[in-house]
This record gives C-alpha cells, sequence and structure tokens, in this order.
C-alpha cells in the first residue's frame, strides 16, 4: 500500500502565495514522478506541474512562472510553491505518485485524496 499525505492548501488573496506538500510512504521501491494536478468545480482535472526522477519538470501554461515544483527524493516529497495566486487557481489539488514497487516491476499510480486552494478576489 502506499500513502500521501498532503498539506498546505487554504484561503489565500489574490497575488499572495501557498505552499503546498505530499509525502509519499508505503511499498515503493522507486519513484518515476511525483507532481500536482488540480480540478476546478464543472471542470476536468488537469496538470499543474509534475517533475521526474531525473529532475526535468513539466507545467501548465497558466502557471509557468509562478509556481515552482521542487523534490526531496530522500523524503519522497513534492512540493509546490504558488505565488501571485489568481481567483482561477481556486480548485482541489491532488498530489500524484507514479512508483515502481520492484527493480522491474510496472509503474504503478496512486493519487492523493485532494487539498482545497481558494483564492479570493
Amino acid at each position: 500500500q502506499v500513502r500521501l499525505v498532503e498539506s498546505g492548501g487554504g484561503l489565500v488573496q489574490a497575488g499572495g502565495s501557498l505552499r503546498l506538500s505530499c509525502a509519499a510512504s508505503g511499498s515503493i521501491f522507486s519513484i518515476n514522478a511525483m507532481g500536482w494536478y488540480r480540478q476546478a468545480p464543472g471542470k476536468q482535472r488537469e496538470l499543474v506541474a509534475v517533475e521526474t526522477s531525473g529532475g526535468s519538470t513539466n507545467y501548465a501554461d497558466s502557471v509557468k512562472g509562478r509556481f515552482t515544483i521542487s523534490r526531496d527524493n530522500a523524503e519522497n516529497t513534492v512540493y509546490l510553491q504558488m505565488n501571485s495566486l489568481k481567483p482561477e487557481d481556486t480548485a482541489v489539488y491532488y498530489c500524484n505518485v507514479k512508483y515502481r514497487r520492484s527493480s522491474s516491476g510496472f509503474t504503478w499510480d496512486y493519487w492523493g485524496q485532494g487539498t482545497q486552494v481558494t483564492v479570493s478576489s
């Protein structure tokens, strides 16, 4: 079993900052990628940012220059620093991990429960 513990969501005014964190634990041999997705009411879940084990990052165009993803590989933790927040960033943010349970195993996909981020205008 894998466990993802998310924290850092909340209510902030436009222009403010929040930092999300997500710690993975459990039956993990290696992690291929960790990232953040978000889902606003009435919309599909979308990628926010992801970082691979090799250090490559990918961001949604809407957050480039404002959000920064980082990882602590030793702690299997991923962070999302969100600056210059806008009301349209309001959503439930979900942590995602792509991991293996063994050296030659299948790559599994696991989601956190989500943390609410609300940006007021």
